[in-house]
């Protein structure tokens, strides 16, 4: 899986990437391929001028380490956007979290000019409908226990996600904030339930990406797709 997403990545950067461009740079382990692969890039002199919008402490901190320079959404605005996605569904609606930055990264999604969201993966990832797996909620702290009642009304299973080393205090978001993993059966409506969740008070985003991801590239053991939206 590793090596489908590393190929997934770089033929991403290789198609939407050009010298004196600005763009967002995802969070989780396919948008670290994206990363390395523009540090390699920038270092060996093939491109100039390349800033990156980080979506997480996570990509700062990865972004420094291989040299990718980077500026705030007040500084510039993206041209296009490459990150990663838990599930990848019909008319490229996804399901992002899982890394637990899903607000920063649906911000920058949302800033992304002309090339919009451009979506890595491997063929793991795509799926006939949304809510194979848990849908992540970035919920307020304060009251997170009212905050999963309504979540839970909505038809799901809610968890709060507790940190990943010691099991024993909630994860902690980039932002402050906790995570409610939701099961659903499924998604049928993503769209609709997105406007459902964000109409809970202390429900700040949903991991629900839809209308955002203009293309998909994903990697298969038989080769590699692209899907546009």
């Amino acid at each position: 899986m590793e090596e489908l997403k590393r190929i997934a990545a770089e033929r991403a950067v290789a198609e939407y990437v050009e010298s004196g461009m600005v763009l967002g740079l995802g969070t989780g382990s396919t948008a670290a391929f994206v990363v390395r692969r523009l540090g390699k890039l920038i270092a060996d002199g093939d491109l100039e001028d390349v800033r990156g919008v980080a979506t997480s402490a996570q990509t700062v901190a990865l972004a420094g380490e291989v040299g990718v320079p980077l500026v705030t959404l007040a500084e510039a605005r993206p041209v296009v956007t490459i990150d990663g996605a838990d599930e990848i569904g019909p008319g490229l609606a996804l399901i992002k979290g899982g890394g637990g930055s899903l607000l920063r990264e649906k911000i920058v999604a949302h800033a992304t000019g002309a090339l919009g969201l451009v979506v890595v993966a491997d063929g793991s990832k795509l799926v006939g409908s949304l809510g194979e797996g848990p849908l992540p909620v970035e919920v307020e702290p304060f009251g997170w226990e009212a905050t999963l009642r309504y979540l839970a009304s909505l038809g799901c299973e809610p968890e709060l996600r507790m940190d990943r080393t010691e099991g024993k205090n909630p994860f902690v978001t980039d932002g402050g904030h906790y995570t409610a993993d939701c099961r659903f059966a499924s998604i049928p409506d993503p769209a609709g339930l997105e406007r459902e969740i964000k109409r809970i008070p202390g429900a700040l985003e949903c991991g629900l990406f839809v209308g955002l991801a203009r293309t998909a590239i994903v990697s298969r053991p038989d080769g590699t797709r692209v899907i546009e939206a």
